[in-house]
């Protein structure tokens, strides 16, 4: 469980930067900071996804609640107005925990209240609870929800043209848009009463640092009242479209056996695995394939939706470490179903369901998961059914030559796109500005084709079917990389290649090349990479995407959406490699007690980040320079997949660390 006392809570520049996440298997979450005010515009209580797990609204932003006793009024909410903090609730925050969701304690003059925050899973809906636990008479419990009704990417402003119809239902209320979904509001034995207002002018300093818009109003359709004594709780819900109404003590209660259920499985002494199992859990999403139920993975919260290559990416971590196999499955059958000229989806935009599948690794990150599946499982049903045959498809594909240029050059190696695409995962580019071009022959992509060819050569084999074309082109393939891309000059891989052109740019690419199934490269080969990324790209907190020594080194990733998508992959660090790098140097290591050590010390910052960012989460990336400040989102999908698949794989919460002297 993750604590916080009153001297962290007090300091409002700590607790503003704590973040916690609740999520609901929809893609709809709650968001926001510890100390209670909303720092970004994806700060809020109730962000629905209306068409799961996309489309995605913004609909309660916050609450205004306060304690009301003898004529005093004490307040638990924090805003912050440009450089004014109104009102000043974090001053009475005495706690904060995660147990499992974000509960605060309050010590006020009136009275001292607990306010917990529940999603429950499957619904668009959120839950505060309010119970006093000490108060030496009765107190009054006042709530006014403040809606902003929008795009969770936007920001709303004050208009004479907002409006909401207000049905009375039993025990609350129904608010109507002309042209969009309802908002329930229950509040129980309390009283709800209509008092429109808006509250303007709300600073977003998260958004104002990326050089975005930053200030937003927001409309209050009414308070809440409820008489609070002590020993007693009392629930606000709020929910979004019909019925059935939620019963807050049931839908609390079966959330909580949800997530025990999730960390169990991690096992009753692992702290560590207890809370990545629970942080994996909030990625899993529900998805709609031609109207079938499956599963997909939100790549990062709070503004990435489900992107093909970070599914991959991430569910050896997500659903076969923590045992989720069904899940793995049907995310699995989900995307070989949308396949499209032997690709897979590259994401599925928030505005719209149709899929994007402008990317080269995606379909090639296939293969690799497919067969991790398999080894977790083994259920070949599912590649004599389906998998085998879209493999098959897929490889015909890129052979031929498909979308985005995609297509085997002679040599047998894939090449891809061209100067104003960017179709791998370094992947950022501005109007014109394509920020790290890598069009050509990238060296994962050629690792991940070869990869590919020998995994539909192993289930070939399995289903009785013919492997040798897929031998064959894989040791065609084979040669061609080691000449290709292996520099005995450097000790490493090129980055790209584009004809005769060689880009020698040290990167961590070349590290998924040593951690895939099937490998291109000798034995020597691989332990050389690993020296070259070891000594200049290895952080605490992952790998930098570019050598320091590099003059388009980028050490700091800030400022506004230039200066950030220039040093996006240009030194920016990013975790989720570290997982193929750590993998290729314990099996190198032979797994000793000594490098599961070394691992275990190295590491220990991304654990103590689990409580200081993105809270029980991991964030999506950090910068280059030390002290490697956690950028990014919050919550990023394969950086907690891989470090939660290494943890478990080679058993690092058995690995004991010294005392400090």
């Amino acid at each position: 469980m993750l604590r916080f006392e009153s001297e962290f809570l007090q300091d409002l520049s700590r607790s503003l930067s704590a973040e916690w996440l609740e999520t609901n298997g929809l893609g709809g979450y709650a968001m926001g900071t510890v100390a209670g005010a909303n720092t970004r515009r994806y700060h809020g209580l109730l962000c629905a996804a209306v068409r799961p797990p996309v489309d995605r609204r913004m609909f309660l932003n916050r609450v205004e609640d306060r304690i009301v006793f003898d004529g005093q009024e004490c307040h638990l909410s924090c805003n912050l107005y440009g450089d004014v903090v109104h009102p000043r609730g974090h001053e009475y925050l005495s706690g904060f925990r995660l147990d499992p969701w974000p509960v605060w304690t309050y010590e006020t003059p009136c009275a001292t209240v607990e306010k917990s925050l529940i999603m429950p899973h499957g619904r668009n809906a959120v839950i505060l609870r309010y119970t006093c636990l000490e108060s030496p008479s009765p107190v009054h419990l006042r709530v006014r929800p403040l809606l902003s009704w929008r795009d969770h990417h936007h920001l709303g402003r004050a208009s004479v043209d907002f409006a909401l119809d207000t049905m009375r239902i039993p025990g609350g209320v129904r608010l109507l848009a002309a042209d969009g979904p309802s908002l329930v509001f229950q509040v129980g034995e309390g009283a709800l009463w209509s008092s429109t207002e808006w509250y303007y002018g709300f600073t977003y300093p998260e958004e104002r640092a990326r050089g975005l818009d930053y200030i937003e109003d927001l409309y209050s359709p009414g308070e809440a009242e409820w008489t609070l004594c002590a020993g007693q709780s009392l629930d606000l819900s709020a929910w979004v479209n019909g019925p059935p109404d939620i019963v807050p003590a049931e839908a609390i209660e079966a959330e909580r056996a949800r997530r025990a259920a999730i960390a169990d499985a991690a096992g009753d002494t692992d702290d560590v695995a207890r809370t990545l199992f629970l942080a994996a859990d909030q990625f899993v999403v529900e998805r709609s394939i031609e109207g079938r139920t499956a599963r997909s993975v939100i790549a990062g919260y709070p503004w990435f939706t489900d992107w093909g290559r970070d599914t991959m990416i991430a569910l050896p971590g997500l659903l076969l470490t923590t045992g989720r196999h069904a899940d793995a499955r049907s995310v699995l059958v989900a995307y070989a179903e949308s396949m499209h000229h032997g690709l897979i989806p590259n994401m599925f935009p928030d505005q719209s369901n149709e899929a994007a599948y402008n990317t080269v690794d995606a379909t090639l990150w296939f293969f690799s998961s497919a067969r991790a599946y398999y080894d977790a499982t083994g259920d070949l049903d599912l590649f004599r059914d389906l998998l085998l045959g879209r493999f098959k498809e897929s490889l015909a594909a890129h052979i031929e030559g498909t979308d985005f240029r995609i297509k085997m050059d002679e040599d047998g190696l894939i090449e891809a796109g061209d100067e104003t695409t960017q179709l791998t995962w370094m992947d950022a580019k501005i109007s014109d500005w394509v920020v790290t071009p890598r069009h050509g022959k990238p060296v994962e992509i050629n690792a991940l084709w070869y990869s590919a060819l020998r995994i539909t050569e192993f289930f070939a084999r399995k289903l009785d079917e013919d492997p040798r074309p897929y031998a064959t082109l894989a040791r065609r393939v084979k040669d061609s990389f080691v000449a290709t891309f292996w520099s005995e000059e450097l000790g490493y891989l090129y980055d790209c290649v584009r004809g005769t052109h060689r880009d020698a740019s040290l990167r961590p690419n070349q590290v998924i090349a040593l951690a895939l199934p099937y490998s291109a490269l000798s034995l020597s080969q691989e332990r050389s990479i690993l020296r070259a990324v070891t000594e200049n790209l290895l952080t605490p907190c992952g790998l930098r995407t570019l050598a320091q020594s590099d003059s388009a080194y980028r050490g700091r990733y800030e400022g506004d959406q230039w200066s950030r998508d220039g040093a996006y992959h240009q030194g920016t660090v990013w975790p989720w490699p570290l997982g193929a790098y750590l993998t290729a140097y314990l099996i190198h290591a032979g797994r000793s007690d000594e490098a599961r050590k070394w691992v275990r010390e190295l590491i220990d910052p991304l654990i103590r980040h689990l409580g200081q960012a993105g809270l029980g989460s991991v964030s999506e990336i950090f910068d280059g320079d030390a002290p490697h400040y956690a950028r990014g989102c919050p919550a990023q999908a394969w950086s907690v997949a891989e470090l939660l698949r290494v943890w478990v794989q080679f058993g690092l919460g058995e690995v004991a660390l010294d005392e400090p002297e």
